[in-house]
C-alpha cells in the first residue's frame, strides 16, 4: 500500500476518533455536563413543572397547586450589598442573612439554591422591582400545594424541603427544593413531581448573560407530574371526621371486593393547608410537638389497640376449622369463666345457667363461650406450644400481626403471639392455655391496628379471602393493575365455616349488642367491642376508661364496605363506635342519613372531659412516683 494512502487512513482515523470523543463529551458525558454546571461562565436555571393533581375515587379534586416564589442565590455572583436594606426588604434579620448565606455556600458556590422560600404574591410584586440591585439573587417561580378541602391530611401528607440525607441519596434534588413527606405525597413522589427543566445560560467576561449555552443543546423542558386518583370517597371521609369530632381514634373502611381504602380517618386532625407556605415550619413544630393530642400520629395505621370482642369471631372460626366445636356446641356461663383454682374472667352476657351456642355467643358477646373455645383449640394438641403455633398461624392468615403491604409509608405490625413469644417469658415452661386465656376475648398480648381489623372484617365478608388494602386507584386515566393489589390472599379457614359466624354478626344488629344502631333496609353484620385501656406510668400499670370498638360490613350478601372503628376512652362498643359505623354505612350505601337524632348526638358528643381526666390522673401518678 502506498505511503500516501496510509497517511490518509491515519489522518481519517485520528479525525474520527477526535470527533467521536468530542461528540460524546458534548452530548452524552455527565462528567462534562457537571463541568458545565460548575463553570463560572454558565448560569443554570431550573424550570419547575406542575405537580400532579390528586382526586378521589369519584373524580373530586382534593389537591391542586398554587404559584409560589423563592428568592434564589448563587453565592459566587453575590456582590457587596447593603445587608440591612436587603434584610429589611425580605423581612429577615442580619443573623438570618448570615446563616442562609453560609448554608448556600456550603451546598455550592456555583449552583443556585433557595435563599428564602415561598415569598407571598404581594411581596413578590414589590421584590421584582428591586432585585436588579442585588447581584447573585433572583426570584424563581415554582408551585406549592393547595388543598381544596380541609380533610385527610394523614392520608395526603405534605411537602417539605429536602434534607441533607435526601440530597446525598438522590442527585435529582437541589437544596431548597420540595419533596413529599408522609402519606400519598411521599409514596407517589416520583409520579407526582414530574421532571424539572434545565436551562444553561452563557455569560460573558463581565458576568452578563448573553444567551443560551451551546445554542441550548443541553436545555430540557419540564415534564408535568402525573395526576392520580385515590380510592378514598372524600365525602364519606369528611363525614366520618365530623362524626369523630371531639374524640380520639381511628376509622378505616375498605371495599371487600377490591381492597380499596374508602376512608382512613385519624383524629384529632388538622387542616392540611397549615403545612403549606412560609407558615409550614412554625405549624409543623406545633403539631409534631403536641404529645397529648398527637395529631401527627395516624391512628388508623400506627395506633395499636387490643381488638377486644371483635377478635372473638376469629377464635370462633378457628374453633370450627379445628373441629373442636360445631355451630351447635354449647357452653354454660355463670357470670364469667373460672379457670385454675382462683382465677375468674367476668362476663356480662346476661345469660346465666343456660346453654350458649356460637350464634348466641357472638351476638351476646359471651366471654365464657369463647374462653372455652380458645382453650379447646390450644389443648387439642399434645403440648401448649404446638397448639399455640397452630392458633397463631390461623390468626395471621387474616393479615393480623404483620404489615399488610398497603401503599402508604407508615404503619405498625401489631402483635399476634406464638409459642416463642411465651417461651421468652416462661423459659422453663409452665405456661398453658389458661395462662394466655385473655387472647380468647381480644385482650392479653394481642394488638391490632384499625386497618388490620378492617381488613380482617373484609376477609370475613368475602368468606375467607382479602385483597391487599391500597389507596391508589388510577394514574392519569389508567387503573392500577399491580398484581400485588389484585391477587387474593386466602385465610386458613374453609369457606363453609364463615356463614355461621356471619349469622351471629347479623344478629348483633337484629337482637344483640348493636340493635339500637340498626338501619332499616340494610342488612349489616357487625360486632361490638370494649377493650381495656391500660397505660404504664413510671413502671406502674394504671387503668383508664375502656376503648369503644366496632367492626361491620354491609350488605350481608353483597358486601360493598367493611370497616373498623376505634374510639379511645369511649366506654363500650355500642355507645360510640357502633352508631358511628351504622351512620357511615347508611351514608355510603344510600347517599343520605335519615336517623338525624343519632347523627346529631354523635356529632355533638364529646369525650374531651374524659381525655382531660385521664391527663390529670397521668400527671398525678407521675408526680407521686
Amino acid at each position: 500500500m502506498p505511503r500516501t494512502s496510509l497517511l490518509y487512513i491515519l489522518i481519517i482515523t485520528v479525525g474520527i476518533t477526535f470527533i467521536s470523543r468530542l461528540f460524546y463529551i458534548q452530548v452524552y458525558s455527565d462528567k462534562y455536563r457537571q463541568s458545565v454546571l460548575n463553570s463560572s461562565a454558565v448560569a443554570v436555571k431550573y424550570d419547575y413543572p406542575n405537580r400532579g393533581f390528586i382526586y378521589d375515587r369519584n373524580g373530586k379534586l382534593i389537591v391542586a397547586n398554587q404559584a409560589s416564589y423563592d428568592v434564589m442565590v448563587i453565592p459566587r455572583d453575590v456582590k457587596t450589598l447593603d445587608t440591612l436594606e436587603f434584610c429589611d426588604l425580605l423581612h429577615i434579620d442580619k443573623e438570618d442573612f448570615k446563616r442562609k448565606m453560609k448554608k448556600a455556600k456550603i451546598y455550592s458556590n456555583y449552583i443556585p439554591s433557595v435563599f428564602l422560600a415561598q415569598v407571598s404574591k404581594e411581596d413578590y410584586a414589590f421584590l421584582q422591582e428591586k432585585m436588579y440591585r442585588y447581584k447573585g439573587f433572583y426570584i424563581q417561580k415554582r408551585f406549592i400545594r393547595k388543598y381544596t378541602l380541609n380533610t385527610a391530611p394523614n392520608v395526603l401528607g405534605y411537602l417539605s424541603e429536602v434534607n441533607e440525607r435526601i440530597l446525598k441519596k438522590d442527585p435529582y434534588y437541589r437544596l431548597g427544593e420540595l419533596i413529599g413527606y408522609i402519606g400519598v405525597e411521599k409514596q407517589y413522589e416520583k409520579l407526582l413531581r414530574g421532571k424539572k427543566g434545565v436551562k444553561y445560560i452563557q455569560k460573558n467576561r463581565f458576568n452578563k448573560e448573553i444567551g443560551p449555552f451551546k445554542n441550548g443543546i443541553y436545555d430540557t423542558l419540564p415534564v408535568p407530574g402525573k395526576n392520580i386518583s385515590l380510592t378514598l370517597d372524600i365525602d364519606l371521609q369528611m363525614y366520618a371526621e365530623k362524626l369523630m369530632s371531639h374524640k380520639r381514634g381511628g376509622i378505616v373502611a375498605i371495599e371487600p371486593s377490591s381492597g380499596e381504602i374508602i376512608t382512613l380517618v385519624s383524629t384529632p386532625t388538622y387542616d392540611p393547608n397549615e403545612l403549606v407556605g412560609r407558615k409550614r415550619s412554625k405549624n409543623s413544630s406545633i403539631l409534631f410537638n403536641d404529645t397529648i393530642k398527637k395529631p401527627m400520629l395516624d391512628r388508623g395505621l400506627q395506633a395499636q389497640y387490643p381488638p377486644g370482642s371483635p377478635f372473638k369471631l376469629i377464635n370462633g372460626l378457628i374453633g370450627l376449622q379445628e373441629g373442636v366445636i360445631t355451630p351447635e356446641t354449647a357452653f354454660y356461663c355463670y357470670h364469667g369463666y373460672k379457670y385454675g383454682s382462683k382465677a375468674f374472667m367476668k362476663c356480662h352476657c346476661g345469660l346465666v345457667g343456660v346453654p350458649i351456642s356460637l350464634n348466641t355467643g357472638i351476638y351476646r358477646s359471651c366471654n365464657t363461650y369463647f374462653s372455652n373455645v380458645y382453650r379447646r383449640i390450644i389443648e387439642k394438641y399434645e403440648n401448649p406450644s404446638e397448639g399455640m403455633n397452630v392458633w397463631s398461624k390461623h390468626v395471621k392468615s387474616f393479615g393480623l400481626g404483620n404489615y399488610l403491604g398497603y401503599d402508604l409509608p407508615s404503619g405498625q405490625k401489631g402483635l399476634i403471639p406464638d409459642a416463642n413469644f411465651y417461651n421468652k417469658y416462661y423459659p422453663n415452661g409452665g405456661w398453658r392455655a389458661t395462662t394466655t386465656i385473655s387472647n380468647a376475648i381480644g385482650q392479653g398480648e394481642v394488638l391490632t391496628t384499625p386497618i388490620q381489623l378492617a381488613n380482617m372484617t373484609a376477609a370475613i365478608a368475602n368468606r375467607g379471602f382479602y385483597y391487599t388494602p391500597h389507596i391508589l386507584k388510577k394514574v392519569s386515566d389508567t387503573a392500577i393493575a399491580d398484581q400485588k393489589y389484585t391477587k387474593p390472599h386466602y385465610t386458613t379457614i374453609d369457606q363453609q365455616y364463615f356463614e355461621p359466624v356471619i349469622d351471629g354478626m347479623y344478629d348483633v344488629f337484629e337482637k344483640g349488642t348493636a340493635r339500637a344502631s340498626k338501619v332499616e333496609g340494610i342488612e349489616i353484620c357487625g360486632k361490638t367491642g370494649t377493650a381495656e385501656n391500660f397505660k404504664r406510668i413510671d413502671g406502674k400499670k394504671v387503668q383508664f376508661t375502656d376503648h369503644s370498638i366496632f367492626i361491620a360490613f354491609a350488605p350481608r350478601n353483597d358486601p360493598k364496605i367493611a370497616l373498623a372503628i376505634f374510639v379511645e376512652n369511649g366506654y363500650w362498643g355500642s355507645r360510640w363506635a357502633a352508631p358511628i359505623a351504622s351512620l357511615m354505612i347508611e351514608k355510603y350505601l344510600t347517599g343520605e342519613v335519615k336517623r338525624k337524632n343519632i347523627e346529631e348526638r354523635i356529632m355533638e358528643g364529646s369525650l374531651e372531659e374524659e381525655y382531660e381526666k385521664q391527663l390529670e390522673i397521668e400527671n398525678y401518678v407521675a408526680k407521686k412516683e
